[in-house]
């Protein structure tokens, strides 16, 4: 291999069509649990697991190659997040011993889903500079936050999860689109679905 074909950085897709569809199909399957039409959590975990952790998990792998940092950031830490979910309602389930699941104190989650809410908010904000419907999908993930942290800390508990439940299937719906835009755009080599220009607030444009 000469020096030339060293210096070739390989040419490497967009992970987030992959990304939004793992949260996409996470977020519906969830969504669907809060809203009453659907109960348990036990068909929800591999779901979790599988499209809400590894999928996103492989598309924050292939932005950190890009030099993505919002992207890896966000994928990365959105698969950790639905693999402890889904690890916390494993044991809710007593799958893993009566022991750890009465242990269980709903108040830790309140805790857990706090500082993802304060994670969400500066992601948001850095979200302003990426295209507006990540901004748009960032939003629903904040009130989806809001709504989880104060349920888990026994505030509204109802109301929250109603909240929670419309927060969290806009997510799926936007998150969806913006794989078909992902994909769609790139196949076609053209802007088919359209995702909004970065509102230029804190980055100037050219």
């Amino acid at each position: 291999m000469n020096v030339e074909e060293r210096n070739v950085r390989p040419i490497i897709a967009d992970p987030t069509g992959l990304g939004l569809f793992g949260l996409g199909v996470v977020t519906l399957v969830a969504s669907s649990q809060k809203l009453g039409i659907t109960t348990g959590v036990s068909f929800i975990v591999p779901w979790a697991i599988f499209l809400g952790s590894i999928a996103q998990f492989v598309a924050c792998i292939v932005d950190f190659k890009k030099n993505n940092v919002f992207g890896a950031t966000a994928f990365g830490a959105f698969a950790m997040f639905w693999l402890a979910v889904g690890m916390s309602w494993t044991i809710s389930t007593g799958a893993l011993g009566a022991d750890l699941a009465a242990d269980a104190d709903p108040l830790q989650l309140g805790f857990a889903f706090l500082a993802y809410l304060i994670f969400v908010l500066f992601m948001t904000v850095a979200a302003v500079e990426t295209n507006k419907l990540l901004f748009t999908i960032m939003i629903f993930v904040d009130i989806l936050l809001v709504a989880l942290t104060l349920g888990a800390f026994g505030i509204a508990k109802t109301e929250m999860m109603l909240l929670g439940g419309i927060a969290e299937l806009l997510v799926a719906l936007s998150s969806f689109y913006g794989c078909a835009a992902v994909v769609l755009n790139n196949q076609f080599g053209r802007i088919f679905l359209p995702v909004g220009k970065p509102f230029g607030i804190f980055k100037k444009q050219p």
